[in-house]
């Protein structure tokens, strides 16, 4: 019954197959169960049941998207939006953490009626197939840059020189390269789970070196989030003054997700022949929904993590993946001294990896036609060099309209493009830098 529910003769797919993809997924993502809690701590929400809030939040979206959605796509508080409201909204602004999370349900709400109006899935497919390849591209430079970071190879520079090589005699950079090189070995042998097992062969090695520190307990009760749950704050988000937060909230969630899954589904070779991700809109409204369930349990932003990547190119092709992610999350409430003990350069490793299999499509992009190589080459760097892939994406929208109309191609442009070109001057014009 599972299977045929799941599709997996059509996807080609088994249990195994699935279950590994689910687990790499999770792995490679786990850290989001300290690292948000971490981040929205500075704005005065409590460390543990934020990390509840944050635990429940990805179990309930991460599972839609599988029932639901059918997809292997995981869910849960996004990056760089628990930084915007944490040091943005709330330590620079000075609004409270309640006001934010009322901007987030709000925003919520609207990304709810668009989808089921068919609004965002309309908008999705307006977008050209060169910016869809530039997306997935993009996601693996990306990727690329955060696992370079995470294992240590990558590091600060200084003004005029902003980063520079790590500490190459640190024992966890040098193992964050064997990891690399251990599962990149692995993928060539076409061993099944190469990712999975090279996360979890290096952070043992690191245990036995003394490297990472095994927990000292295993099993920890469930913290309780209802000091933050039902804490939003609508009537102040609505504020005049407060309008430029909801509408950064709403344009970034909005292209993260539209850019994210147009991506991944590019790679997992799941858009039809026209270029299109089928029935989009129920991961965008398991995106929508996971939005206000987010703001409602005290967390910021969910949606969809390009970290599903990781699970995509380790087998996971369906829903079912993600089901197994989503219970791992929920398991995470009573193991988490396990799961948090994974170290950056173990995780790091494999998110290198999933970043070279990304780029794979870049061979697509003709970059003699200038017109499309411009918006798709904007769209590439700026994602990863801005370390914000709304940045990179809005670029795309932005340019590839002007592209054409300087020449003279304004016919081949669809309507929603141009919807996208309005949202993403409204981007730029109220972003906080």
């Amino acid at each position: 019954m599972i299977p045929k529910y799941f599709l997996f003769e059509q996807l080609q797919t088994s249990y195994k197959k699935e279950i590994i993809g689910g687990f790499t997924t999770f792995v490679t993502m786990a850290y989001i169960i300290i690292v948000n809690p971490k981040i929205l701590e500075t704005a005065g929400l409590p460390f543990e049941a934020s990390m509840a809030a944050t635990i429940w939040t990805a179990f309930i979206g991460t599972l839609l998207m599988g029932v639901y959605a059918k997809r292997p796509f995981a869910i849960a508080p996004y990056m760089g939006e628990n930084a915007f409201i944490a040091y943005t909204v709330v330590k620079v602004l000075g609004y409270s953490w309640q006001t934010a999370l009322g901007a987030i349900f709000i925003s919520g709400i609207f990304f709810t009626l668009l989808t089921v109006l068919k609004m965002r899935s309309w908008l999705a497919n307006a977008v050209p197939d060169s910016l869809k390849i530039s997306f997935a591209v993009g996601i693996g430079f990306f990727l690329t840059f955060i696992g370079l970071n995470d294992i240590g190879l990558i590091t600060l520079g200084v003004p005029g020189a902003p980063v520079k090589v790590g500490n190459l005699h640190n024992i966890e950079v040098i193992l964050g390269i064997i990891s690399f090189l251990s599962i990149s070995y692995m993928i060539i042998k076409k061993v099944n789970g190469a990712i999975l097992i090279g996360i979890t062969g290096i952070s043992v090695v690191g245990i036995l070196l003394g490297v990472t520190q095994f927990p000292q307990k295993v099993f920890s009760s469930p913290a309780s989030f209802e000091s933050i749950m039902f804490q939003i704050d609508i009537v102040g988000a609505l504020s005049w003054g407060f309008i430029a937060v909801i509408i950064t909230i709403l344009i970034t969630d909005f292209v993260d997700t539209m850019g994210t899954l147009l991506g991944m589904g590019y790679k997992a070779n799941l858009l039809d022949e026209k270029g299109n991700l089928p029935e989009i809109e129920k991961p965008m409204l398991c995106d929508a929904l996971s939005t206000i369930i987010a703001s409602l349990l005290g967390t910021t932003t969910a949606g969809v993590f390009i970290e599903s990547a990781a699970g995509i190119e380790a087998g996971g092709k369906s829903g079912f993946s993600a089901v197994v992610t989503a219970f791992l999350f929920l398991s995470a409430l009573f193991l988490a001294p396990l799961f948090i003990i994974i170290p950056a350069y173990a995780y790091g490793s494999a998110l290198i990896v999933v970043g070279l299999l990304m780029i794979a499509p870049i061979s697509k992009l003709d970059f003699s036609d200038l017109p499309n190589a411009v918006p798709a080459f904007a769209t590439i760097t700026l994602m990863s060099f801005t370390y914000n892939l709304g940045i990179g994406m809005t670029a795309g929208f932005l340019l590839y309209p002007l592209m054409m109309l300087v020449t003279g191609k304004t016919k081949i442009v669809h309507p929603g493009m141009w919807i996208l070109f309005f949202f993403s001057i409204l981007f730029y014009v109220f972003y906080p830098y």
